[in-house]
């Protein structure tokens, strides 16, 4: 647990991009994506932003607390060259993120509300965003949508310095993320190099998966991946907002130990 917390603590110079990737519905992205932003913030300080990249119904604000307002990314999206301005501050960015003041991340909701033809973005769009990311946090962590032919998905890509690929014991999950990571390996080189450097965490969303299933999938992984890392089944995690304190104490664990697993790749 030292050795985990010491690589999650630690601060790399200039700011790194996590893709937290999946092509199924109800993998584990979200939870992935925010359980990861709030072990990273609790142990390495501010810094880290939440950012939902779906153009399908994301839930990332569904399962976080909300600010003091009801901004989106799509609000943001127009204000992004006078952020990236000499005059940008990182205290304007309060009018569009969603702080969550016990675990101290930030969280940049889409707006599920809306069809998805209003949601999608370009890719120049996800360039913009991302800059102003880049520019006033040391941590992006991206949750994705379903869709691997979408442009965002594609350039949240091509922005990522590293992948997790979330996924829960259900065979279709765990082969649509084994998929995934092939068709990166076929796409060009630096995806390929992704695909083989990737973080994969599997979750025991059901509670009557038994530890062998677990282990089938742990396994199938490896040759994958660069780590793989099992997350026991917590109700906690089920539904409604997600917060790690409320974790038992292995979920919170396996969690620190699914985070160091990505810090070692950077």
């Amino acid at each position: 647990m030292r050795d985990d917390e010491h690589e999650v603590s630690r601060h790399w110079p200039g700011p790194r991009t996590v893709a937290v990737v999946n092509g199924k519905g109800g993998a584990g992205k979200t939870p992935a994506t925010v359980l990861l932003s709030a072990v990273f913030a609790q142990y390495g300080g501010a810094g880290v932003l939440a950012w939902d990249n779906n153009q399908t119904r994301g839930t990332l604000g569904w399962r976080t607390e909300t600010g003091a307002h009801d901004r989106t990314l799509l609000e943001l999206l127009p204000q992004t060259q006078r952020l990236l301005g000499a005059q940008g501050q990182s205290a304007d960015l309060a009018h569009f993120v969603h702080h969550q003041p016990q675990e101290k991340y930030d969280v940049l909701r889409s707006k599920p509300i809306r069809l998805a033809h209003e949601n999608r973005l370009s890719p120049a769009d996800v360039d913009s965003i991302h800059a102003v990311a880049a520019k006033f946090y040391r941590l992006i962590i991206i949750d994705s949508g379903n869709d691997e032919s979408d442009p965002m998905w594609l350039r949240m890509i091509d922005l990522a310095d590293q992948i997790v690929v979330a996924t829960t014991t259900r065979d279709d999950h765990a082969e649509a993320g084994a998929l995934l990571l092939e068709a990166l390996e076929d796409r060009d080189e630096r995806s390929a190099r992704l695909a083989r450097e990737s973080v994969v965490v599997v979750s025991q969303a059901d509670p009557k998966a038994s530890s062998a299933e677990v282990a089938e999938v742990v396994a199938g992984y490896r040759p994958l991946a660069r780590e793989v890392v099992d997350i026991p089944f917590d109700r906690e995690m089920v539904d409604g907002h997600l917060r790690l304190r409320a974790l038992s104490a292995p979920t919170q664990q396996a969690w620190l130990s699914a985070a160091a697993a990505v810090a070692r790749g950077f």
